[in-house]
């Protein structure tokens, strides 16, 4: 496949992606308020709902991967986008707790099978061992995904309500996302994709991908640690997306302050993106993993002794990690395993991940109540045991 079309292909699925984050992942945080007051509820609930679909979407994720597998990203993205939209437009018509938490199930099926892990399935599924930088390309577009979904909810909710929202963004997969998804290469079903694959002994030209699949009797022990890495990685990322104004606040920042220090996550993500695609591309996958994980501990360290004047520092060390380390969910498993069986291997791998997401906010939001600032010890001691998995890995990777 030329590079003309692979370039093509990312940025369709990279356009895809940011619309599915926008309208799912970062839906709540625009319109959780005003769907509690219409539908007399408290705001928690709708959190609640949207942590239902969280779990949902972590048991669906390993048959997503597997039907990935076996059959190409095309078809199972572009049912995704139909989920979106029903479960969207079940939103809309709720009328009370039974309808919002049913179309919230129905979204979890669709995030289960249609967000990064199935994106990630999709191009090693049409790339193999080469795709790391196509990896790398869709989450540089969908980077953007609260910068464009977060202001497009106000927008929708101001003008038509957050019904009329819900609708909006229906609409907008059903127009929009599926021809997108649709127009991804096809790829010829594989008939004997087996369930749980053997590690793949494929490697890659790619210098970052010269490492040999994990022997049988080290691809248990491989596969425990990433799911632990990406466990800890995805409740630090929840977390920090939840709460991090009023843990800045904590530290000794103004309200004003907190707010715009915050909104440089998203940038600090991209820049890192953009190192990853350019200077770090050339080392192996897990160095730069582990230098994204040492990233928030090391932040943080900072905040706890420096306090306020400090928090523009560990925002952008925070998000740079957590940018660097999205794309290593995706390359990591690529290069210790290879791309036989990745998507049923990955989805796997990634339940832990969303089950630890769903209780993030909750969790260290009781934390943060309680001890204030020194709730960032939690955070702090996970993003060490990570590193010190992603050092475990190395003897492993290099068998």
């Amino acid at each position: 496949m030329s590079a003309a079309s692979q370039r093509w292909a990312v940025a369709r699925l990279g356009t895809a992606q940011t619309l599915a984050w926008a309208s799912s992942y970062y839906l709540p945080a625009m319109l959780a308020a005003p769907m509690a007051r219409d539908l007399g509820l408290a705001t928690p609930t709708v959190f609640a709902a949207f942590s239902v679909a969280l779990i949902v979407s972590a048991l669906l994720g390993p048959f997503a991967g597997r039907a990935i597998d076996r059959h190409g990203g095309r078809p199972v993205l572009v049912c995704t986008n139909l989920l979106f939209a029903a479960s969207l437009a079940g939103m809309a018509l709720a009328q009370g707790p039974v309808g919002l938490f049913a179309a919230w199930v129905l979204m979890g099926v669709a995030m289960g099978s249609g967000l990064y892990e199935a994106a990630f399935a999709t191009l090693v599924r049409l790339y193999g061992q080469g795709a790391r930088g196509a990896i790398t390309g869709i989450t540089l577009i969908a980077g953007f995904a609260s910068t464009v979904g977060w202001p497009l909810s106000a927008w929708m909710e101001t003008q038509w309500g957050w019904r009329g929202a819900c609708a909006g963004w229906a609409a907008l997969h059903l127009l929009v996302g599926v021809p997108l998804n649709g127009w991804l290469p096809r790829i010829a079903p594989e008939k004997n994709a087996p369930a749980t694959p053997e590690a793949s002994p494929q490697a890659s030209k790619a210098p970052q991908a010269t490492t040999e699949s994990p022997a049988p009797n080290h691809a248990l022990r491989t596969t425990v640690l990433l799911s632990f890495v990406f466990a800890v990685t995805w409740f630090t990322s929840t977390a920090m997306a939840a709460h991090l104004p009023r843990l800045l606040q904590a530290s000794g920042t103004s309200l004003q302050a907190a707010v715009a220090l915050a909104a440089l996550v998203g940038p600090a993500q991209v820049a890192a993106r953009l190192l990853e695609f350019g200077f770090l591309r050339r080392l192996h996958p897990l160095l730069s993993a582990q230098l994204a994980a040492a990233a928030h501990p090391v932040g943080a360290a900072l905040l706890m002794v420096a306090g306020g004047p400090a928090a523009a520092v560990f925002t952008v060390l925070h998000g740079a990690g957590n940018g660097i380390l999205t794309i290593a969910k995706g390359t990591l498993p690529l290069v210790l395993f290879g791309p036989a069986g990745y998507g049923a291997r990955q989805g796997l791998m990634m339940v832990p991940a969303r089950v630890a997401q769903a209780f993030a906010p909750v969790l260290f939001g009781m934390l943060l109540d309680g001890t204030g600032a020194a709730a960032l010890w939690l955070t702090t001691l996970l993003g060490l045991a990570a590193l010190a998995a992603l050092w475990l890995l190395r003897p492993v990777a290099r068998n």
